[in-house]
């Protein structure tokens, strides 16, 4: 258990305090932050997911710099953005602040990718994160952070940013659920 693994780890330990701030009233009232108005907890619990999804980066750059890359970071650190950015789409659904079908297809896609992983892992494959992959998750966490932040900022000059940024993310977890799935065609062709 390197760093960058106690990293990601704490990354999937971050997951329940997200979890509880946003969805438990704490009776922290509301505020206004660059013309949107929002619960605190809204607030603080995007801030966690912000902290959360930022030590994505750290561990990946820790573990290239350092060599410190393993089989654990490659299996744990897609793992554990997948339960952060479930956890937080399942949540924005519940808020009603994202539309249901759009997360089903972003998390429908999640599962695939998860299935595919793990037959390949069973041929003794470790897939790791594709750069098409990579974009598709930081735009995940964008979007998110912008939902969850109530459009802050863009509010003020009437652009729908946090919806915008949503259905970009959408495209790029359309698209590179179809790379993942395309380069390993092979595991469905030869299959017997």
């Amino acid at each position: 258990m390197n760093i960058p693994n106690k990293i990601t780890v704490s990354r999937i330990c971050l997951i329940p305090l997200f979890v509880i701030v946003i969805l438990f009233d704490f009776g922290w009232g509301t505020m206004e932050l660059f013309g949107a108005d929002m619960p605190v907890q809204h607030f603080v619990g995007a801030l966690i997911f912000i902290i959360a999804s930022t030590t994505d980066w750290v561990d990946g750059y820790y573990a290239r710099k350092y060599n410190l890359v393993t089989t654990l970071g490659k299996f744990l650190d897609p793992l554990a953005d997948k339960l952060l950015v479930s956890a937080a789409f399942i949540i924005l659904v519940e808020l009603g602040l994202a539309p249901s079908w759009i997360i089903i297809i972003i998390l429908s896609r999640e599962f695939a990718v998860t299935g595919l992983r793990a037959i390949l892992a069973g041929e003794g494959e470790v897939v790791a994160a594709s750069q098409l992959g990579k974009i598709k998750t930081w735009a995940q966490i964008v979007a998110i952070a912008a939902l969850l932040l109530h459009n802050t900022i863009f509010t003020l000059i009437g652009i729908p940013f946090d919806m915008i940024a949503l259905y970009v993310a959408l495209i790029f977890t359309i698209w590179s659920g179809w790379e993942y799935f395309y380069l390993n065609r092979r595991v469905f062709v030869n299959s017997k």
